[in-house]
């Protein structure tokens, strides 16, 4: 039986005309109360009666990130299932999760939306939680697609293979935890304030060509801050959560995933260099990998994405 809390009202900041070609206002999340007595928010996209595809956000992101796959999901007959992490959105914090602790929670989810079977997408940090489903749902999953996806960073990385920032947080969350927390609540006043007009040339300029083209489009920008802000709903504390799992091991090794998984990663990528993205599809099984060389980190996962979904539903 499905036991539904109830509808939140969403956030604000974003409004889509009806000419839009972007996705519908379905920010409101549902909250699903888990048979374990554990509760977490999710938003759906796409073809409600469509085949089941689990999203699994990046960081920091939340369950609004796959809201630019309704419009292929109804198109191409797919019902996206977009979780909010414990810590993140509307989803409460799970004090001490792991990430192999995803299998169990998104298995639940599925039982209670009484899915046998599903497809799981991740995009960015949610790559490690779509690999961590494949791992532990084998018999559920006909196939995983990882887009521009983290690599194991507590199992050895090479830092170097990551943007600067993320070299910063990794070792500052490392060498001083109580520091980066600190820092994180200090922010979120500043993160949670949609960013001014004027700001918007400047952080273009920032960006790689491929990246400052997708984001010149006003729908893309305002939807891609939009769901970055909702990261921060739940509060600093539970964002933070999210992101030191990544820098602990993932509890499993990716020569374990008998799953097959699409792979999709741009040689522009700035956040995780596509070598990394080589060295994890060399080590799965059934990986059939796919770089693009004019593509980045956000510019793949937004441009390509109903190609993307397109090939993920034809894995049967």
């Amino acid at each position: 039986m499905i036991v539904f809390l109830g509808n939140v009202p969403p956030a604000h900041g974003i409004s889509t005309s009806p000419s839009s070609s972007g996705p519908r206002d379905q920010s409101k999340p549902r909250i699903l109360r888990l048979a374990s007595g554990r509760t977490v928010a999710f938003a759906e996209y796409g073809d409600p009666h469509g085949a089941p595809v689990f999203f699994c956000h990046g960081w920091p992101a939340s369950r609004l990130q796959a809201g630019l796959l309704d419009e292929h999901g109804r198109e191409l007959g797919a019902r996206i299932i977009a979780p909010d992490r414990p810590g993140v959105g509307y989803s409460p914090s799970h004090p001490g999760r792991t990430l192999s602790d995803w299998p169990a929670l998104l298995g639940e989810m599925a039982d209670m939306l009484e899915l046998k079977r599903f497809h799981v997408l991740g995009v960015s940090g949610g790559g490690p939680y779509a690999l961590a489903a494949a791992w532990g749902l084998p018999e559920r999953i006909p196939a995983i697609a990882v887009v521009c996806g983290a690599p194991p960073l507590g199992d050895g990385a090479d830092p170097a293979q990551l943007n600067p920032a993320y070299q910063w947080l990794l070792r500052t969350h490392l060498n001083s935890p109580r520091t980066l927390r600190w820092l994180f609540r200090a922010a979120r006043p500043f993160a949670r304030v949609r960013p001014p007009d004027w700001a918007r040339p400047w952080l273009l300029r920032q960006l790689p060509p491929a990246e400052a083209e997708t984001l010149a489009d006003d729908f893309i920008f305002e939807t891609c801050f939009h769901n970055y802000r909702e990261s921060w709903r739940g509060g600093a504390d539970g964002l933070y959560g999210d992101a030191a799992i990544y820098a602990d091991p993932w509890g499993f090794a990716l020569e374990e995933i008998q799953v097959p998984v699409r792979l999709w990663h741009g040689k522009q990528d700035r956040n995780f260099a596509w070598e990394a993205a080589q060295e994890i599809a060399a080590r799965l099984p059934h990986c059939t990998p796919r770089f693009i060389e004019d593509e980045a980190h956000y510019s793949l996962a937004i441009r390509r994405r109903r190609e993307i979904l397109a090939d993920l539903l034809a894995q049967r």
